[in-house]
């Protein structure tokens, strides 16, 4: 058995997020001990885990609740499942990281942007990806309809996006010196305003939040990062100008 203490420092999380656990009816105690210790079981440390292995691949915490309080939860099989999904993430992080060097090679000099292969691991299915977790803000038609859009556009026309995005990114990134309010960047953030028209058509106020979660998200940022170590930043405090000076001519 574990007292509350002992468990959370096993799994590197704090004793109040248990207490939260515990309280949200997520993951309670086993039982408690005779002077009202918290304790938990072989049992209980399994479940633990897995609502860590959701945590990482970023379900919120009512989902998980949801999925391992079912009567057919099989702790085995979402083992599996959470292998295959790992899996993926450690081939992708592994060509990011590969990217990160060539990208640091590039700005050393020692090699040329052509040659460096900035965007390598970047690919249609992370541009999907990319679109899927902008479009959590909007309502589940819109999501349906931005897959829809996509998947149309066949492998020729998400190539084209692709590229369209990556010349973008290339661009701002050369434009960065000149500061998130100039002309030359605020026509980028322009030109990325509508290049997410080809997923869906973000409404002003939903702009900045989704620029944002470049480098509020770690998936997000290790992309960015890639690319240039401050991008997901830069595009923040870009999209943000954008935002209120096209507010500033509407008033």
């Amino acid at each position: 058995m574990y007292r509350i203490s002992e468990l959370a420092a096993a799994a590197g999380v704090t004793v109040r997020t248990l207490r939260y656990y515990d309280k949200f009816s997520l993951l309670s105690p086993s039982r408690h001990s005779a002077s009202g210790y918290r304790l938990y079981d072989e049992t209980a440390a399994l479940r633990l885990q897995q609502i860590l292995f959701y945590r990482e691949l970023g379900l919120p915490l009512g989902e998980i609740k949801r999925l391992i309080g079912a009567p057919e939860f099989d702790f085995l099989a979402a083992l599996e499942s959470h292998k295959v999904e790992l899996g993926k993430r450690i081939a992708r992080l592994r060509n990011l990281s590969r990217t990160v060097e060539n990208t640091i090679a590039y700005m050393k000099g020692e090699t040329s942007m052509e040659k460096a292969g900035i965007f390598a691991g970047f690919t249609p299915e992370e541009e999907d990806y990319y679109s899927k977790e902008a479009e959590k803000m909007c309502d589940p038609e819109i999501v349906r309809e931005s897959n829809r859009r996509w998947k149309a556009y066949g492998a020729e026309g998400q190539r084209r996006i692709l590229e369209e995005g990556k010349a973008i990114y290339s661009d701002m990134i050369a434009a960065m010196p000149g500061g998130p309010g100039s002309p030359k960047v605020q026509e980028l953030v322009g030109r990325w305003r509508a290049h997410m028209s080809n997923f869906w058509t973000p409404d002003l106020d939903q702009l900045a939040p989704l620029a944002e979660n470049y480098s509020n998200d770690q998936r997000f940022k290790a992309n960015f990062d890639a690319m240039h170590p401050r991008l997901a930043e830069f595009m923040g405090q870009a999209v943000r100008v954008y935002v209120e000076r096209m507010k500033e001519r509407m008033n």
